[in-house]
């Protein structure tokens, strides 16, 4: 018999929409998606628990996870990286997600470059997959693949919003030694 995965919600308003955070009891981030697209985001949860009994409650405080995630979009890039996560993807899926992990905040890296970094320099299209299954945007910043030729490749979440969140880590970027200070106050 499975154990039950008891999941909360939170809402965060953004400058480009409405994010959905489901994290669980232990305080593991499981997913992180676009409220537009939160069918998107059950199936991929589906996808990856299967049958397992599953309950979504609305979480009753702010989790590490939503302030992280409100500081990043004030500029704080690095608030997200250290969110404890947790998911049920395959074993090259999670390898995939802890290279995107990797990529610092500004800087972006091709799907071939992607799957080189992990090892498989011939898997980029099972990377391209990896990439469009990962249930944790912004923290797993899989916005931060683009195409061979520079181009930006498809988001869930859409290309314009992309687009923002690329612009938005380059901009923030420029004034890394002011939001590494300012994140030592926030609190957790």
């Amino acid at each position: 018999m499975s154990h039950e995965l008891h999941l909360f919600s939170e809402i965060l308003t953004t400058p480009i929409g409405t994010l959905m955070i489901l994290s669980d009891e232990e305080g593991h981030l499981r997913a992180v998606d676009w409220t537009d697209h939160e069918e998107r985001m059950r199936r991929l949860l589906a996808r990856q628990y299967g049958d397992a009994p599953m309950t979504i409650a609305a979480g009753s405080q702010r989790s590490a996870a939503a302030l992280a995630l409100a500081a990043y979009f004030e500029g704080v890039l690095d608030a997200v990286d250290a969110l404890l996560t947790a998911t049920a993807g395959t074993p090259f899926q999670k390898r995939v997600w802890a290279a995107l992990r990797e990529i610092p905040a500004g800087q972006t890296l091709s799907y071939a470059g992607l799957a080189r970094r992990i090892g498989q320099p011939a898997a980029v299209r099972a990377v391209g997959l990896a990439n469009s299954a990962n249930p944790i945007n912004i923290v797993v910043p899989c916005h931060r693949v683009i195409g061979a030729d520079g181009s930006l490749t498809g988001y869930g979440g859409g290309l314009d919003r992309k687009r923002w969140l690329l612009d938005h880590e380059n901009q923030a970027g420029t004034g890394a030694e002011d939001t590494l200070a300012s994140s030592l106050a926030l609190p957790w």
